[in-house]
């Protein structure tokens, strides 16, 4: 067995197995003309498929696009064309999720075959919260476990869902990590039990709603310092008692962060000196140009978009330090030019290091393959969510309805 807790491909013979496959092809979609914006997603579960495939498996694909009333929940035909370049293989696509055209569509696969059901969250029994034994006497799951032998987990950026399709097949059928869970699992579990020190954390990025709960959970687990940037940046000057500007506060609550103010406000004077946030900042004037003003200078009526280069000096100089470096979200707006200066330079400092550096989020990766500093870290997690509650010691409900699973079938 590949893992005491739970089982992977590794413990299943998948021939002629119609196996269903929980992936994650989420994947932001253009405003104007609905088309997908990228295939990062899609391509990180080739690996899975492509064995399943290899090894004469019928292959059904259960994934979702959005949310309901956004602009990207949409259907998921463009997905399956994108994945079947990616493979190389023939992909179908069934415009159904679990009624009769779908139904027919996988009784009629052969071995090796893949086949695309429509965006799961189209079903109304998808994105309720219940337990796996609650979702096993759903329709969704009754209909499309009658039809399966196998069930394989491979979202690890939705296994902090107790979604459905995440969790209710594990209670009725033979359940299994597919490769991208069985390697993030892996790679965080080597973060968690093997760090080294000092062990540095750096987070940015504009999803900080939880920054403040991780930020005194990696404190107290052994981090030794924390470097912010980006809209958590923001909010740390904000809590720290600085009049960011008009624009910058504005950027905060629009999306409802400013609420976070008092909190991380407690966590900075429990953690003096332990939680670094910029010393000046890139602001862009009125012509597009990046100007650099110390914090001092602030508020500032133009929009703060990166770290500037005394803060960048020395950021770079706690990498040099540390032996395990932990990243979540890019240090400033990297998709403008001109603002991706903090960013590339902390992550470059990363990448020629000689520390143990995971990073995670989309677009943390985003950030990295820009640069070509991908393949320079040990890990990239294109989860995020998921991943930071797993590194805070949360239990995701994906994982542990796997290893549920696996004590039922060894007995």
């Amino acid at each position: 067995m590949a893992n005491p807790e739970y089982l992977t491909l590794d413990d299943v013979d998948v021939s002629g197995k119609t196996v269903l496959v929980r992936v994650d092809f989420n994947t932001p979609v253009d405003p104007e003309t609905g088309r997908l914006l990228g295939d990062a997603r899609i391509k990180l579960h080739v690996e899975t498929l492509r064995e399943l495939s290899s090894k004469g498996a019928k292959i059904v694909i259960l994934t979702h696009q959005g949310r309901k009333g956004d602009p990207d929940f949409i259907s998921l035909k463009e997905h399956a064309e994108i994945l079947g370049d990616a493979l190389g293989l023939p992909v179908k696509f069934v415009d159904d999720v679990a009624g009769d055209k779908a139904k027919k569509a996988i009784s009629e696969l052969k071995p090796g075959e893949i086949l695309v059901l429509d965006n799961v969250r189209f079903h109304p029994d998808e994105t309720r919260s219940l337990s796996p034994e609650e979702h096993a006497e759903s329709s969704l799951v009754k209909t499309l476990a009658s039809l399966a032998d196998l069930f394989v987990f491979d979202g690890f950026s939705v296994a902090h869902r107790s979604h459905a399709s995440v969790v209710g097949f594990t209670a009725v059928l033979p359940s299994v990590a597919g490769r991208v869970l069985e390697r993030e699992l892996k790679a965080l579990d080597k973060i968690t039990r093997e760090v080294k020190k000092p062990f540095l954390c750096i987070l940015g990025g504009s999803k900080v709603e939880k920054a403040s709960d991780f930020i005194e959970y990696v404190l107290a687990g052994g981090a030794d310092v924390v470097l912010t940037g980006g809209l958590a940046a923001n909010l740390m000057l904000l809590a720290s008692g600085i009049n960011i500007g008009k624009p910058s506060l504005e950027a905060l609550e629009k999306k409802n962060l400013t609420r976070f103010t008092e909190r991380m406000a407690e966590v900075l004077n429990r953690n003096r000196g332990r939680v670094k946030f910029p010393v000046d900042v890139a602001v862009k004037d009125s012509d597009g140009r990046r100007v650099e003003i110390d914090v001092s200078q602030l508020p500032s009526d133009f929009p703060i978009l990166d770290i500037g280069s005394k803060t960048i000096d020395q950021y770079v100089g706690y990498v040099k330090d540390a032996r395990t470096v932990l990243v979540s979200g890019p240090l400033g707006v990297y998709e403008v030019e001109g603002f991706d200066k903090g960013t590339y330079e902390v992550f470059k400092a990363i990448a020629e290091s000689q520390c143990l550096a995971v990073a995670s989020g989309g677009h943390t990766a985003s950030a990295l393959r820009k640069f070509g500093l991908i393949d320079k870290f040990y890990h990239v997690s294109l989860a995020g969510g998921a991943f930071l509650e797993y590194l805070m010691g949360k239990k995701l409900p994906g994982v542990e309805a796997l290893k549920a699973a696996a004590k039922r079938l060894k007995g």
